[in-house]
């Protein structure tokens, strides 16, 4: 009879390597399948209802994923995004309104949470910020040229004979 404590203990026996490295791969797929279980648990909590899910679905293009920041949390695989997802998906099933759904996430995370923040004098720097930049930028180049001293355009003939003389094609330059 194998004893599996001595052979642990001695490392040796027969196929010792075999089994550590299978207990080990073992383990990863054993982590690899309750993670992926907690994404099974969210799909599991969609309903099977297509209305609900393409109104939840459009509800959730319109919020922004406060992890990635540049995707919807319709998009986003990120667990906060899942979370606010279903968040949604109740409040859509306790019969909110759209109006109603976007306002509470709105209260809750801030006008970032949309997608498409709404033109109102907290977010005006938001909007309007990178063309007051650029304009910016115009204005200080525009002042950077205009205060560039004037080159002289009137050059001596004898200068213009150097240049001419630098200019020729031919090797014998003197």
């Amino acid at each position: 009879m194998v004893n599996f404590a001595e052979i642990l203990r001695t490392k040796q026996g027969p196929n010792f390597g075999f089994l550590f490295y299978a207990c080990v791969v073992f383990c990863f797929v054993t982590l690899a399948g309750l993670s992926n279980a907690a994404e099974q648990d969210a799909i599991d909590k969609s309903s099977n209802d297509l209305v609900l899910e393409k109104r939840v679905h459009k509800l959730t293009e319109e919020l922004r994923c406060l992890v990635c920041q540049n995707q919807t949390i319709a998009d986003s695989h990120a667990g906060l995004a899942i979370d606010l997802k279903n968040q949604v998906r109740e409040k859509v099933v306790q019969g909110a309104s759209d109006q109603e759904i976007l306002d509470y996430m709105v209260q809750r995370y801030g006008d970032f949470v949309l997608y498409r923040p709404p033109v109102k004098q907290t977010t005006w720097l938001l909007w309007f910020g990178p063309f007051l930049l650029m304009l910016l930028g115009l204005l200080f180049l525009t002042m950077k040229i205009m205060k560039r001293p004037k080159q002289d355009a009137n050059v001596s003939e004898a200068e213009m004979l150097r240049a001419a003389q630098l200019l020729r094609p031919d090797d014998k330059r003197g």
